[in-house]
């Protein structure tokens, strides 16, 4: 590999960041999965299966919308991402046990290659998910996040 191959495209010649341009790439449509695991707890995850709702809301529905907020915010939490128009955004939350598995999927018609970095707003949701329901539990892990 040369040594032009090899520098991170953030990087210019002076190595100094810059957003790199990509106005000469193709349009192509784009999806993006995301997925984790969060442990819950036996006690929240009992409460959200027979309610779905702690006496703060509904925890499962408002971290979907924290979910979606932050694939919408991906270019002002994540530096030298280009803003991406989503036309698709997606979050599914199951319960598995004592886990939650939460599921991003987002979709743009675009001409960037940093569509990945939209998957990686799935942690937008998980700290909503915890932190809604403190007055349960304390304590909460995140398992796994994968992108696909």
């Amino acid at each position: 590999m040369s040594q032009t191959e090899n520098r991170f495209t953030h990087l210019g010649e002076d190595d100094q960041p810059r957003m790199v341009d990509v106005s000469e790439k193709a349009v192509t449509p784009r999806t993006a999965v995301a997925e984790a695991l969060v442990w819950l707890g036996p006690e929240l995850a009992e409460l959200l299966k027979d309610s779905g709702k702690t006496k703060k809301g509904p925890v499962l529905e408002t971290a979907i919308i924290a979910g979606i907020q932050g694939c919408k915010k991906t270019s002002e939490l994540i530096p030298m991402c280009h803003p991406l128009p989503l036309s698709a955004a997606e979050v599914d939350i199951q319960l598995e046990g004592e886990q939650a598995r939460i599921r991003v999927q987002v979709k743009t018609i675009f001409f960037t290659s940093e569509f990945s970095f939209l998957s990686a707003n799935i942690t937008s949701g998980i700290p909503f998910l915890a932190s809604l329901p403190r007055s349960i539990f304390a304590k909460f892990s995140i398992s796994s996040i994968e992108f696909f």
